[in-house]
């Protein structure tokens, strides 16, 4: 029987690595806002970033496939193999993408940039594409560390990240002239390449002892057609999901207060991921620890239990005391005025961290058992509710932008939730 002590254990390195994780964009944002021309430099850079991360989506469940796939050197080196396939198409498609005609077709024709900024765009893009194989090689890495119970070389290996990135950038902005968005990729591009490099070295005894160890008696061996057929739906749930974010400035952008909605939209999705960020870790925990045959799943939904409360009353604390005005006034920087109108939006999420848990805690179920088009079905669920929503609470009734996003994303993930729950009780 596995204790909470052991599961919080096991969890805590993957949430500190998720928390490191989500103060890397603003962190960078940071540093190009305080060089010249910043407000080129800054929207050329979340342009950039926006396309390779476009790019890199198909790779991101790798950690989850590694974690759950790879048993013996079998199954090892076909999932190395698939995964050197993935990268290599995610890097193919990051040189077409700065090919000039292509880049050209869609950053001037298609997203109607001005010609200064997609200039700056297209070169912080050729500097960004090592970065998805990278991110490809290391979660295919971590993946196995996680398996093996050593989350948290993980972690560390993020503090690798974040040191590499903020030695590259300080040494670029005093040592030559390049333009900020350039700085920026250039230090998520080494940050993230010595993240891969910190993850093999890492991981080397665990791989040597796979590799060096006998095969599983009893399982059939993994093929490429096995391997797709796990993780195409992986994949297309993170694709999936890259549509919420265009989707909520679609209809903010023609709501009731649209200015207000798009300003504070960043600073409370940002203040609610903080919280949130250990239910986007627990699904590695189920995957990790519930047991091939479900043996150890009630321990583990006791602790994704005992974590969604904790979470949701920590973001409580944040938003129904003097906190909320630290936060959003000193911290974040908006105005009286601005923060005020923050407020509401980032109440109405206040239970999206419980509800995190319980997702990633389901998911975790369905990818033991190999369902992952059910946990598609279930993203494209969600995606579906936020349009529906957006689309009544701001045509039908006129609501403001900020509040009809969070009440679309709180009923959103509301209906992935129970559809999961509705396919875990079918036959």
């Amino acid at each position: 029987m596995l204790s909470i002590r052991t599961i919080l254990a096991f969890w805590l390195p993957l949430a500190a690595t998720w928390l490191m994780m989500s103060i890397e964009g603003p962190y960078v944002a940071a540093i190009i806002a305080r060089m010249p021309d910043a407000a080129f430099n800054l929207a050329a850079y979340g342009v950039a970033f926006a396309l390779a991360w476009l790019v890199e989506s198909p790779i991101m469940m790798l950690l989850t496939a590694s974690n759950r796939l790879v048993r013996d050197r079998q199954s090892y080196l076909a999932l190395r193999r698939f995964t050197w396939t993935l990268n290599a198409g995610v890097t193919a498609a990051m040189a077409i993408g700065v090919v000039p005609p292509v880049f050209d077709l869609v950053t001037l024709r298609l997203m109607g940039l001005p010609p200064e900024i997609a200039r700056l765009v297209h070169i912080a893009t050729t500097i960004l594409i090592p970065w998805p194989a990278a991110i490809g090689y290391r979660r295919f890495y971590q993946g196995i560390l996680v398996r093996h119970g050593m989350t948290r070389r993980v972690a560390y290996g993020t503090v690798i990240r974040l040191t590499s990135m903020s030695a590259t950038a300080a040494a670029l902005a005093l040592t030559t002239s390049m333009h900020g968005s350039s700085i920026g990729a250039s230090a998520l591009a080494v940050g993230v390449v010595m993240e891969a490099a910190a993850s093999r070295w890492m991981a080397r005894h665990v791989v040597a002892a796979i590799v060096a160890g006998p095969e599983q008696v009893g399982d059939a061996p993994l093929g490429q057609r096995d391997i797709l057929r796990f993780y195409y739906p992986l994949a297309l749930t993170s694709i999936i999901s890259l549509v919420t974010g265009p989707l909520l400035t679609f209809f903010m952008g023609r709501s009731r207060a649209p200015i207000e909605s798009l300003a504070v939209l960043p600073v409370v999705q940002s203040l609610v991921f903080l919280f949130r960020s250990g239910g986007v870790a627990f699904q590695e925990v189920g995957v990790a620890l519930s047991g091939r045959r479900h043996e150890h799943e009630p321990e583990v939904g006791r602790a994704s239990l005992l974590l969604a409360a904790a979470a949701t009353a920590a973001l409580a604390i944040m938003l129904f005391t003097p906190l909320e005005e630290v936060w959003l006034r000193q911290v974040s920087g908006l105005t009286p005025e601005l923060a005020g109108f923050a407020l509401t939006p980032a109440r109405l999420l206040l239970l999206l961290p419980a509800m995190e848990y319980w997702l990633s805690f389901q998911r975790s179920r369905f990818i033991l058992n190999g369902q992952t088009r059910v946990i598609t079905l279930a993203t494209a669920c969600e995606v579906g509710g936020i349009a529906l929503v957006l689309y009544v609470c701001i045509a039908q009734f006129g609501m403001v932008g900020a509040v009809a996003a969070s009440i679309a994303q709180i009923l959103g993930r509301l209906a992935a939730n129970l559809f999961l729950l509705a396919a875990a009780r079918q036959p």
